[in-house]
């Protein structure tokens, strides 16, 4: 059912409209089973009340719950950061819930979150659409980050993964490389899948063949790839990875063996966390301004709250940023336009 209003919820859940308004709102004192009929009736109907219709307003607990799926890394501290810098800007306090390893008790966390939040940020790119819905409040205001995709009647903030990954292929085969590694995120991470599939779109678009190579985004897994390459390091010479962080330990682990970059093998990342800029030599990546991403995700839930930017999909599509790592002008003595 479409335009599905309040009264629709309440007769097909045989209940009262009071009864439907409280458990949307987030109210405690609504029976388990009660709240999961009125919940389950809402989503089925595609019920999302308007904001102003709720009188919403990001001033009622004064609390804002934020899921990110890890901690680990300058990427979640600089994103933190700009939801923080926008939330203090309009007196709000974050609710953290980190979902680390343990997705299922990670995500059944947003449940405790109910009547202590005026709405909800999640970023959740290995939770698939269908496990994630069970678990939002379909009466919160909500922004999904680089959640799964087909998440209708949600407000949703994206990184243009697959548009990224291919401009740093193009960039890569530009510059002559044509021997090229990629380093992938974990498999049900829906930002590694959309950025392995953009490396592939453009290496077949080269008519180049790429060899893939697991990680985790963690640098440990930079190093691990890396080093499995090693005893055939004249067959790579260019090393794409799906994170800046797994880019620095193939940086390292490239230092250590005395391979240097980028004469002999050119070096990017995805991201551009602040460390990326101070190493040296300075990794060439594809840029995205996070904290301003987290700043942006926080006044698009605010838009919602007033009634505005209900459900839209919003892309953020990410810059290249061509460092040392890849940059022609240091390298001595090698045609890689010859290569094939």
């Amino acid at each position: 059912m479409s335009n599905a209003t309040i009264r629709d919820v309440a007769r097909e859940a045989d209940v009262s409209v009071a009864s439907v308004s409280r458990v949307l709102n987030g109210h405690a004192n609504v029976r388990p089973a009660l709240r999961d009929r009125i919940e389950s009736v809402a989503t089925r109907l595609g019920y999302v009340p308007h904001a102003g219709a709720r009188n919403l307003s990001l001033a009622r607990a004064g609390a804002i719950g934020v899921v990110l799926p890890d901690l680990h890394g300058e990427f979640f501290s600089e994103l933190l950061r700009g939801m923080d810098r926008e939330a203090s800007a309009r007196g709000l306090q974050l609710l953290l819930t980190v979902l680390h390893a343990e997705t299922e008790r990670g995500i059944e966390a947003i449940d405790t979150m109910r009547g202590r939040i005026d709405g909800l940020i999640v970023m959740a790119p290995q939770v698939d659409a269908d496990r994630l819905k069970r678990h939002l409040p379909p009466g919160l205001p909500t922004v999904l980050v680089n959640c799964a995709r087909d998440m209708h009647t949600r407000a949703e903030l994206r990184i243009d993964n697959q548009a990224g990954a291919e401009a740093m292929i193009d960039h890569l085969v530009a510059t002559g490389r044509r021997r090229l590694v990629h380093i992938t995120g974990p498999e049900d991470n829906i930002d590694a899948v959309e950025r392995r599939q953009g490396v592939a779109v453009a290496a077949a678009r080269a008519g180049l063949p790429v060899r893939y190579l697991p990680g985790d985004f963690r640098e440990a897994s930079g190093v691990a790839a890396t080093t499995t390459l090693l005893d055939t390091i004249d067959s790579v010479d260019a090393i794409f990875a799906a994170n800046d962080m797994m880019a620095i330990g193939v940086m390292t682990t490239l230092k250590r063996a005395g391979v240097t970059v980028p004469s002999q093998i050119a070096v990017a990342g995805f991201d551009d966390i602040p460390l990326a800029r101070l190493i040296s030599p300075a990794l060439t990546t594809m840029g995205i301004d996070i904290a301003a991403f987290g700043i942006r995700a926080m006044q698009k839930l605010v838009q919602m709250s007033e009634g505005d930017d209900h459900a839209s999909v919003e892309c953020i599509a990410p810059t290249l940023i061509i460092r040392d790592t890849t940059d022609q002008s240091l390298e001595t003595g090698h045609n890689r336009g010859e290569m094939s």
